[in-house]
């Protein structure tokens, strides 16, 4: 227990788990709470001293069942091993900490999803800016880059690492501009010092400087970065082997959506219980590499023309040559999780079975570059193709090192194959023989001593014994020594099988001795592969995902868009991603037509009825454009896509109570972010802006956004789907604004709605249709059909003209201020002029009768 105890003072707000025998025990706090989380029997001893203490274990070979759940509650898990083999040690074994487990340094297989990275993240803010850094250590995926807070928000909000590591002195200000749904860990200052940071990293990477990695420039994320690397080794994860280089994240490289959009675009997941996304539709891959992948392309899409350029035409080379895509496809599916099984290697972690699988990914490797070989074809396939390497040699190594179906664990079952050391040969040989031995010895024995019930047993406290039945005792040797008496039978052991008992017994040591030492050998022949390894895993994780691209365009009748240089968003026969692969059977997605261009149709104004389509049509818009971006054929019958920036939508609305904000605040803020981020080849789906608040609120905002747009330097290309069919009067009051509206046929008492979009306004909403849909009762609907006749009676009316606005654009006075709005001015009006203070009691009756008049 003093043991524990200072073990324990080291790691005060981790759960150690304590190595004692063949169980990991708990005590204390620890106890208490392992015994709640894992649902374990929580117990007291009194371990000497006058108070007892809380006490809660399981059997080590369930480790991984167990540390995946307590890691997975929240807890800091510190794993306490026997250091010595208790057989070779008099008194206390010696313990220590062989790792520190936290969400975002996890390794375990248990702890990890296959198709999304697991990082850790560094943060580091100064003056406005901010450093992160991003690391994978179960792939060895390591990333650094700058920026404003915006654009830290966006890379947490898309990448969602497991833990954040900042400076103390950040927690607060961290946790009130991200949220608080991240794991985060504070450490000290002097950890953030830039010189510091900079020779941990230099000394890792063995380089005296970091201008190789194109970093060199960015101080916060350097800081952030050797944060990192210092967190690793606090936690006991000195075995950073595979960690062999450092990316550099362009802020400007990459497509730019802010967090509402990629929320709002249901890209990485549904914003509705068991929805669907586009990650999910898109996610074709055969391998987890090509999944984790594709989720990181999904969240940072390309903005270089040539490189967007060189997937789509990759995969329309997979497209048309079906046996290279089946063959890839097929080796890529049988080669395993080569990255997370390469990061294995430094801390000799990786198991026979994994090694050989690795293996098996190297044989992969040269079948896809046979199948390239074979084919000519793409320059970009030719050049990915090249960066493989199938390491023949080392596969050979492998191959003959090990045995075709290893054990999982050594001394389990034969791992060194047959041939590789003449010394373990032998050994398996006496090992072997042994049944064979035993049963010639009970064969010898009982034709020599007319014994015929006699046989030959093993037990832990004798080892190999002879047992002889009580009717045969008599016929015993006198060289044979009893050592056991039983009710019917008496135990035996002879000097012969006492020297095979050792002679056998010594043999499984030395098996298990010599298999260890040649598995080392091994692993440290394989840690000179390690760069080549995950080099092979990211490149076919690229062939993956582009293969399925080209699996999905010939699945769903997806076509190659023309990315280009212009300004022009023209869509033939576009369609939902999403939706269209989840329509009931037998229904097909109506597809729609779509031009935007700044020069002639800048802005969309989209009105129609509820529930004809309209998001859908905004959402689909922005995903053709995403996917185009992605490298993706895309779902339409032809698209030219102009080179995006910037894709922003604001759809749907949602409350943030716990953040003190109405819907109407929540839509604001993320309609701000737009406007105050445009460019001239951005792309603006905005959505039902200024529902949120009282109706002529809304209209004067959704009026005045859509000025703001149709004026901004810029010209970004618009699509505006709303309910205020006023905004229709836009059409002939601003260039580059068109009306469009979604169809729909009434047939007797029932609208169907069409989906299909047409050129010009709509004036109806279908608001009861849809709630008569919703299973409304008939009489709700009934008086809600004479309100809205009686409401469209009094507010339809001939606008007035206002008074011109400073620029000399005349001012549209709307037809829903109706008479009512002027009764309550001239009400105002009555009321302002009264003196109050001199008001007899005749006079005050007079004015209340002159207003109660005025509302007649």
């Amino acid at each position: 227990m003093q043991q524990h105890r200072a073990i324990k003072a080291r790691f005060p707000d981790a759960i150690l788990l304590f190595r004692v025998g063949d169980f990991y025990e708990t005590f204390g706090e620890d106890a208490i709470v392992a015994s709640k989380v894992l649902g374990i029997t929580l117990t007291k001893r009194n371990n000497g001293a006058a108070a007892s203490a809380e006490l809660a274990g399981f059997p080590h070979h369930a480790l991984d069942t167990y540390l995946h759940k307590l890691v997975k509650a929240g807890h800091r898990v510190a794993v306490c091993d026997q250091l010595e083999d208790p057989k070779t040690v008099k008194g206390i074994v010696k313990r220590g900490v062989t790792e520190m487990v936290t969400p975002g340094v996890a390794t375990n297989d248990k702890l990890l999803e296959g198709g999304s990275n697991n990082f850790l993240a560094g943060f580091h803010a100064d003056g406005g800016r901010v450093g992160l850094a991003f690391l994978d250590i179960s792939t060895g995926e390591f990333f650094v880059t700058e920026g404003d807070a915006d654009y830290a928000d966006r890379l947490l909000q898309s990448l969602r690492p497991a833990e954040v590591v900042f400076r103390k002195d950040l927690q607060r200000s961290f946790k009130e501009t991200f949220g608080d749904r991240f794991y985060t860990y504070p450490l000290d200052a002097w950890i953030f010092e830039e010189q510091y940071a900079r020779e941990s990293l230099a000394r890792h990477f063995e380089t005296r400087g970091l201008k190789g990695f194109g970093i060199d420039d960015m101080p916060l994320a350097i800081i952030s970065a050797g944060a990192v690397l210092h967190y690793l080794r606090e936690t006991e994860h000195p075995h950073l082997g595979h960690l062999v280089s450092i990316q550099r994240i362009a802020p400007d490289g990459h497509l730019w959506m802010d967090k509402f959009t990629i929320r709002n675009l249901e890209l990485l997941g549904s914003n509705v219980e068991g929805g669907h996304h586009l990650l999910a539709t898109l996610n074709n891959t055969v391998s987890p590499m090509g999944a984790r992948l594709l989720r990181r392309w999904t969240v940072m899409p390309l903005k270089d023309k040539a490189s967007i350029d060189r997937r789509l035409d990759l995969v329309e080379y997979l497209v048309r040559d079906t046996d290279v895509r089946k063959t890839f496809r097929e080796a890529i599916a049988s080669c395993g999780d080569i990255e997370r099984l390469v990061s294995k290697l430094p801390a000799r972690k990786i198991n026979p079975r994994e090694v050989l699988q690795l293996c098996a990914g190297l044989g992969a490797v040269g079948r896809v570059r046979e199948a390239k070989l074979g084919a000519g074809g793409d320059p970009y396939l030719a050049e990915l193709c090249a960066g493989l390497d199938p390491s023949p040699a080392l596969r050979d190594r492998i191959t003959r090192a090990l045995v075709d179906h290893p054990s999982v664990q050594l001394g389990k079952g034969p791992v060194i194959r047959e041939g590789v050391d003449a010394a373990l040969d032998d050994l398996r040989g006496i090992a072997g023989a042994g049944k064979e031995y035993l049963l010639r010895l009970q064969q010898q024995e009982s034709e020599a001593t007319g014994i015929s019930s006699l046989k030959v047993s093993f037990n832990n406290v004798f080892g190999y014994y002879l047992e002889v039945t009580n009717a045969h005792k008599g016929k015993v040797p006198p060289t044979w020594i009893r050592k056991q008496t039983l009710t019917g039978a008496e135990r035996y052991i002879t000097p012969e099988l006492k020297e095979y008992e050792e002679k056998i017994m010594g043999a499984e040591e030395k098996i298990l001795a010599l298999e260890t030492r040649l598995y080392d050998e091994l692993l440290e022949h394989l840690q000179g592969f390690i760069a080549p390894l995950q080099r092979n895993g990211h490149l076919l994780a690229i062939l993956d995902v582009l293969a399925g691209f080209a699996e999905n365009a010939l699945r769903y009748h997806y076509k190659k868009p023309e990315v280009h240089e212009g300004t022009e968003l023209d869509i033939r026969e576009g369609r939902h991603p999403v939706m269209e692969r989840h329509l009931p059977p037998g229904e097909s997605y109506i597809a729609n037509d779509l031009l935007l261009d700044p020069t002639t149709q800048q802005v969309i104004i989209l009105t129609g009825p509820n529930m004809s389509g309209k998001s859908a049509l905004l959402r689909q818009t922005a995903l053709i454009t995403l996917m185009a971006h992605l490298g993706s054929f895309v779902p339409a019958t032809a698209a030219r896509v102009p080179l995006t920036d910037k894709i922003f939508t604001r759809v749907g609305a949602s409350d943030n109570l716990s953040g003190g904000e109405s819907t109407f605040m929540v839509e604001m803020n993320e309609t701000a972010s737009i406007l105050n981020n445009l460019t001239a080849r951005s792309l603006v789906l905005l959505d039902e802006i200024g529902r949120g608040t009282a109706t002529y609120d809304g209209i004067s905002i959704a009026w005045s956004i859509v000025e703001y747009l149709q004026r901004h330097p810029g010209r970004p290309k618009t699509f505006f789907a709303t309910h205020y069919h006023e905004l229709n009067e836009l059409e002939e009051r601003l260039e580059g604004v068109r009306n469009f509206h979604i169809t729909h046929k009434e047939v007797g008492q029932k609208v169907i709605f069409l989906r299909k979009l047409a050129p010009g306004g709509s004036t109806h909403s279908f608001g009861i249709h849809v709630a008569k849909m919703a299973g409304m009762p008939p009489s709700l609907l009934e008086r809600a059909e004479e309100l809205l006749a009686e409401m469209e009676g009094k507010h339809l009316g001939t606008p007035v003209d206002m008074p011109g606005r400073k620029n000399g654009t005349p001012q549209l006075q709307l037809s829903i201020f109706d008479a009512h709005s002027e009764t309550f001015a001239e009400i105002r009006r009555v009321l302002n002029a009264v003196d109050i203070n001199n008001l007899t009691p005749v006079e005050a009756l007079l004015k209340l009768s002159e207003i109660k008049n005025l509302l007649k």
